[in-house]
């Protein structure tokens, strides 16, 4: 969601695409260090930014994920996102504009469950929905758990 423009004397400047997780969330990854924020606190800092119903949202969601990982999984942001990895990616939200976003990090987990996401816009792994409106808390427990069982087969080979 970069993109590059002429700036000032014709020099290329970097354009960050508008949403609440890309562009504000990029700024606190650069204070902490300039890589990847780390931790709960940097994921705290991002779901105070974002507005309501949005935030009451991701909330839902993220107690939902937590309560599906291993208590071994650490919790930060990847990409400007709040995310949580357990041998690798597990999953990732964010809020944008007009709706959130569950990312699986496997786009053939949204295509092995493409029955029970019916009525939910999806593509290539992203699964989007209404601002006030979060995924079942059994659903997104159920894709974490399918998730877990991916990256530690994959670490297993």
């Amino acid at each position: 969601m970069v993109g590059v423009s002429q700036g000032e004397e014709g020099q290329p400047r970097r354009e960050l695409a508008r949403s609440w997780g890309q562009g504000r969330m990029l700024k606190a990854s650069k204070k902490l260090g300039g890589g990847a924020a780390e931790g709960v606190g940097a994921v705290d800092a991002y779901l105070a930014k974002v507005p309501e119903p949005a935030r009451s949202t991701l909330e839902k969601i993220r107690a939902a994920i937590r309560s599906a990982v291993p208590a071994e999984a650490t919790e930060g942001l990847s990409y400007g996102m709040p995310a949580f990895h357990h041998k690798g990616a597990l999953v990732a939200y964010a809020a944008f504009k007009k709706h959130c976003s569950f990312f699986p990090m496997q786009a053939s987990l949204t295509d092995a469950m493409k029955e029970e996401l019916q009525g939910y816009r999806t593509s290539k792994g992203t699964l989007q929905f209404p601002v006030d409106k979060p995924l079942p808390a059994a659903l997104v427990k159920k894709m974490v758990k399918a998730r877990v069982v991916e990256n530690e087969s994959r670490k297993a080979r």
